[in-house]
């Protein structure tokens, strides 16, 4: 008798296996079988918490993934780098200070720190980092400034914006690039009214504006187009009759900061005269940048711990953090800043874990590509390895709540939309999930929704 309760166990496990997967074929088959259906493809997977599979509707097929990408470049980033890593920026002079005359240059660099002047980490907000800066100048007995302010943007390589990338999305603050120096996450707002310009959040360095907005319609259509080291930023599409902030991508972030900077020092009684340059823009002039002076550093700021930024990475789908993540794994691992070699090393480390290399084909570290191609079944087993390790509860505090209870990173892109995630059913049952739509006549989100629930 006393083998009765394991097998009466087992046996109503498979029964509610088999009864929830036959409910998952029901909605699925009714999705695909809807009129919003007819060329779309849909790739769908769920496992129990133990790797069981429940339920599989073309597990397997690679298809585009939207922002489901970030659960991938996440993982490996908390793995391999720890979730105590950080990004540090310094600053440091050349030459000699003399009575409080520093005869020579003042740099800045910086490890690629994306979250250099962002607004969601107290403690590190824009002005916090004014305060340490100036702080340091004064504590070192400067003055005046005799030289030049460098902006030492050479810790990656020279490619801001992954390949790949479409042009509508380059402009807007969603498809801002990665710099060596990244500032205030390489964004600006724009207040507008109809098609007015009113305001910046703050002035935006060297750059003229081709206005084809057109007033109408009660929402944002509106896209901004600006290209990496361009000081020429188009807007067109239509905006309501009255003011809204679209916000838009930096076109030179390392620049921005760096005049931002000698207002400071302005500002601190610090006299300053000279210019501001990168040393992008010395090499573009056929120049050869000057070596950062390691000997006389004045500051080192670290930025926020890795689990930090990787909350904010997963819970507000920031697509430049993923990016630095990338350049940050091949920098470390392959000692390569590249976008190419950072989405090989995220392929290579996920193969390591066992997942097909035929069912991961990245393209970049965030999933605004559109062409990444992902199974279901990949992302699935990714979010299960995860699941297993030490920082799994860093990784899974920034998966967004959703209102029925799932906690999940979604993914929206034209015709493309994607859930990942886990959830706990009514009954205790835990879920690890999957399911990406391609080509979706309509939003798809209410119809994939609609599956989603059956797992309540």
């Amino acid at each position: 008798m006393k083998n009765v309760f394991p097998i009466f166990l087992f046996s109503t496990q498979m029964v509610l296996a088999q009864n929830i997967a036959q409910k998952l074929d029901a909605a699925t088959k009714n999705l695909m079988e809807s009129s919003g259906a007819v060329s779309s493809n849909l790739s769908f997977y769920v496992s129990d918490e133990n790797e069981n599979p429940i339920y599989d509707y073309q597990g397997n097929k690679g298809l585009s993934t939207a922002s489901t990408q970030k659960i991938f470049t996440a993982a490996a980033a908390l793995e391999v780098l720890g979730k105590n890593y950080t990004y540090k920026t310094t600053s440091a002079y050349s030459g000699t200070i003399s009575n409080g005359n520093l005869n020579g240059n003042l740099f800045l660099s910086s490890t690629g720190d994306p979250t250099l002047g962002s607004w969601r980490y107290e403690s590190y907000k824009p002005e916090n980092f004014k305060q340490k800066l100036i702080e340091a100048v004064k504590k070192s007995g400067i003055k005046r400034i005799s030289g030049d302010l460098i902006v030492d943007d050479s810790y990656f390589d020279h490619q801001t914006i992954p390949g790949g990338w479409p042009w509508d999305d380059l402009g807007n603050y969603y498809g801002a690039g990665v710099w060596g120096i990244n500032w205030r996450e390489n964004q600006f707002d724009l207040n507008v009214n109809g098609t007015e310009f009113k305001s910046f959040s703050y002035p935006l360095e060297g750059v003229s504006w081709l206005n084809d907005l057109k007033a109408g319609g009660s929402s944002d259509q509106s896209l901004i187009f600006t290209a990496p080291h361009s000081d020429v930023a188009l807007i067109n599409g239509t905006l309501p009759s009255k003011l809204v902030t679209v916000s838009g991508a930096v076109p030179n972030p390392p620049l921005q900061l760096g005049v931002e900077v000698k207002q400071w020092l302005k500002e601190s009684g610090i006299d300053f005269s000279g210019k501001v340059v990168t040393n992008s823009k010395l090499e573009i002039e056929g120049k050869k940048p000057p070596a950062f002076p390691e000997k006389n550093v004045i500051l080192t700021y670290e930025s926020p711990t890795l689990d930090k930024i990787v909350y904010w990475f997963l819970r507000k789908s920031i697509n430049m953090y993923g990016e630095t993540l990338i350049k940050t794994l091949a920098k470390e691992k392959k000692g390569n800043p590249s976008f190419k070699t950072g989405v090989a090393y995220l392929k290579e480390f996920w193969k390591g874990k066992g997942i097909n290399p035929a069912m991961i084909n990245f393209a970049d570290g965030s999933g605004l590509s559109p062409q990444n191609y992902v199974s279901a079944k990949a992302e699935v087993q990714a979010l299960l390895y995860a699941k297993k390790q030490s920082w799994f509860e860093v990784y899974y505090e920034g998966f967004p709540t959703q209102d029925n209870g799932i906690k999940m990173k979604s993914g929206t892109m034209r015709d493309t939309k994607s859930y990942a995630g886990f959830h706990t059913s009514k009954e205790g049952k835990k879920y690890v999930f999957s399911i990406i739509i391609n080509n979706y006549q309509g939003s798809g989100g209410a119809e994939l929704q609609k599956i989603l629930n059956v797992l309540k």
